[in-house]
C-alpha cells in the first residue's frame, strides 16, 4: 500500500536520479569534446555525426536533464511532463549503446534508472503533488 508521503519520496528520488543522469551525460559530452580518442567507434556501432558535435549535444542534453531534475525537486508541475519527455528520449538514446561491446552494462543500468524515474513520474502523480504541496 502506497501512502502520499511515499509517493512524494518517489518524486524526490526521481529528481535526484535525473540530476545524476544529467551530470553523467554532461561529463560524457565534455569527454567527447576534449578527448578525441576516448570514444572510438567500433564495428558494433557507427557515429552519425563527428565526435565534437556529439559531445556538444550530450553537454546540452545533460543540462536539460539537470533542469528537469531541479524542477522536480522544486515541486514544479511543468517538470513532470518535461521529465517524462526527456527520460523517454534518454531511454531510446541509451538503446544505441546496448549493442556496443564496450558499454552494454552501463547502457542497461542507465535504461533501468530511466525506467524507475519514468515510473516515479507517472504513478499516482496527483497524490504525490498534494503531499509535496503540503510539505512546502
Amino acid at each position: 500500500m502506497s501512502t502520499k508521503s511515499s509517493m512524494a519520496g518517489w518524486i524526490g528520488f526521481a529528481g535526484i536520479v535525473m540530476l545524476i543522469i544529467g551530470a553523467i551525460d554532461f561529463f560524457q559530452g565534455l569527454i567527447a569534446i576534449f578527448e578525441d580518442e576516448y570514444f572510438i567507434p567500433t564495428q558494433a556501432g557507427y557515429l552519425v555525426v563527428d565526435l565534437t558535435a556529439w559531445g556538444w549535444f550530450m553537454v546540452f542534453w545533460g543540462a536539460l536533464l539537470v533542469v528537469a531534475g531541479l524542477g522536480l525537486l522544486g515541486g514544479q508541475s511543468w517538470a513532470r511532463w518535461f521529465g517524462i519527455f526527456v527520460v523517454s528520449l534518454n531511454i531510446l538514446a541509451q538503446l544505441g549503446f546496448v549493442g556496443s561491446s564496450d558499454y552494454p552494462l552501463w547502457a542497461l543500468t542507465a535504461i533501468i534508472l530511466n525506467i524507475v524515474v519514468l515510473y516515479a513520474l507517472t504513478a499516482r502523480w496527483q497524490e504525490s503533488t498534494e503531499e509535496m504541496g503540503s510539505l512546502q
